[in-house]
């Protein structure tokens, strides 16, 4: 198996926090309960190029804090580089519901109607001992920062995301989100 395969299958499925939110709880730190389900897309994709070598995903992310839950959807392209593995994000297609995308819900897209997000700053992965780490930093506009950044290991994804409004952080946690494969 490939590099860039093990990196797709570490990556791809789903993924729950409840070991780590039950373990919060306990401790009285407030915490999300989050998902993470994250599933290939690319027979979804019409009119890929007879080259193209990369794997589009539908990422759905839930979490619930405090009575609430809300979504987090995103498309992916990760492609293999020189250099490690590239995460880029795309628009999520023209026509679905921005706030209720899923795999499950996806339809069919012309690869030609794919946009590129021009916000998100593509994270690069490496890989050490069997263990892929990286991220990336994005500016979507003047004041706000986004920083992500992710470790996957056949145990777990450990994810860590922050966004920054003048230099205070509005979203995040100290310590990242530790999913394990359900």
């Amino acid at each position: 198996m490939s590099k860039f395969e093990q990196f797709i299958n570490m990556m791809t499925g789903h993924f729950d926090n409840q070991e780590q939110f039950q373990k919060m709880k306990e401790a009285g730190e407030i915490y999300p309960y989050a998902e993470h389900v994250n599933t290939p897309c690319n027979n979804k994709i019409q009119d890929l190029p007879a080259d193209f070598s990369g794997i589009f995903i539908v990422e759905e992310s839930y979490y619930q804090s405090q009575g609430k839950r809300h979504s987090s959807p995103h498309l992916f392209l990760v492609t293999e580089q020189d250099d490690g593995i590239e995460l880029s994000s795309y628009e999520i297609p023209e026509g679905e519901d921005k706030n209720t995308f899923s795999y499950e819900t996806m339809k069919n897209v012309k690869y030609s109607a794919l946009k590129k997000s021009e916000k998100f700053t593509p994270a690069l992965y490496h890989e050490k001992d069997g263990v892929w780490e990286g991220g990336s930093v994005s500016r979507f506009s003047p004041v706000m920062i986004f920083r992500l950044w992710e470790k996957f290991s056949d145990t777990c994804l450990e994810v860590s995301e922050s966004i920054e409004v003048n230099g205070k952080r509005t979203f995040g946690y100290d310590v990242p989100i530790i999913y394990k494969r359900v």
